[in-house]
């Protein structure tokens, strides 16, 4: 009788031990599930891959409703400061997220054409200017491995050859023949983004972007934000050379504003020219109290005035 006690004793001694040692892990699973997530950096994704085999990736920052996507590199080696700004902007989220407001999603596309980006630098994944070999052109970088220019391979007013500045050049055998144009289409009609900035070099302004039907007002918008707070000028028509096929016409066609930044030259950066236009643009897509029937554009003498 005293042993069969003993044992029953035992067994509920191990029965509180257990249940203690349950709900001390229960309760400090929570707070360090919630760190861990707290501390999560971006959100790297594998978007496709180029002609030969690179990874195309996209790094998204925050979950807001209002998306706006950043893109890098679509000429590759010949404009790598384009690629540069976008890790540094990547970086400046890494160490500042508050920045972003809470009803906006970034989004990052650093190199578009990374195939063209190695033909100049000669290095897989990141890189920084030091890594850019000084006596070798960059022109090559501006087409991908299929020596198709990735900006005259989408769908608006498209030709099997194009222009850029004298030169004629490869457009494809078709709209988005090119894996590399096909990738960001196919990732624009799934994430849908709010607004779209492209960064080139070396024209030294911000464009609007149209195709068949004009510009988008929204387009006139962004580009007006963008280009005050940054200190380019702002241009609506980009009228160098006549251009078809390119990126920015064919979002325009499908309804998503769209703004080209074009860096001043092929190897400066401009990071805080570009850091002042994106928190511009971030301003205003935070502002809850306006709709899109009256959005914010700057008149001639920069003073903010409603379209409605």
């Amino acid at each position: 009788m005293r042993t069969r006690q003993i044992i029953v004793v035992i067994l509920f001694v191990l029965l509180g031990i257990g249940l203690i040692i349950f709900f001390i892990s229960r309760d400090s699973d929570t707070p360090q599930e919630a760190i861990e997530t707290a501390n999560l950096g971006p959100e790297r994704k594998v978007l496709g891959l180029s002609v030969e085999k690179r990874d195309i990736e996209s790094y998204r920052y925050s979950n807001g409703e209002t998306r706006l996507l950043f893109i890098g590199g679509i000429h590759g080696g010949y404009e790598w400061n384009s690629v540069v700004l976008a890790y540094q902007f990547m970086d400046y989220l890494e160490t500042n997220p508050t920045v972003v407001p809470e009803n906006i999603t970034v989004t990052v596309i650093p190199s578009l054409n990374p195939d063209g980006v190695y033909k100049v630098i000669g290095k897989e994944g990141r890189f920084t200017s030091t890594d850019v070999p000084k006596d070798k052109s960059s022109a090559p970088g501006r087409f991908n491995a299929n020596t198709v220019d990735l900006n005259r391979n989408f769908d608006c007013k498209w030709q099997p050859e194009s222009k850029w500045r004298d030169n004629i050049v490869s457009a494809g055998i078709k709209p988005f023949s090119e894996p590399e144009a096909l990738v960001l289409k196919n990732f624009v009609l799934e994430y849908k983004p709010t607004a779209i900035v492209f960064w080139h070099s070396q024209s030294g302004a911000v464009y609007a972007s149209k195709c068949e039907d004009g510009i988008l007002p929204e387009t006139i918008n962004i580009m007006n934000v963008y280009a005050r707070a940054s200190g380019y000028p702002a241009v609506e028509s980009f009228d160098a050379y006549q251009t078809s096929g390119d990126a920015e016409g064919w979002l325009a066609s499908i309804g998503i504003p769209t703004i080209t930044v074009e860096l001043k030259t092929h190897e400066t950066i401009e990071f805080e020219e570009n850091l002042a236009g994106i928190k511009a643009l971030f301003e205003y897509y935070k502002q809850p109290s306006i709709s899109n029937e009256e959005k914010i554009i700057l008149n001639k003498n920069k003073s903010l005035t409603f379209v409605s």
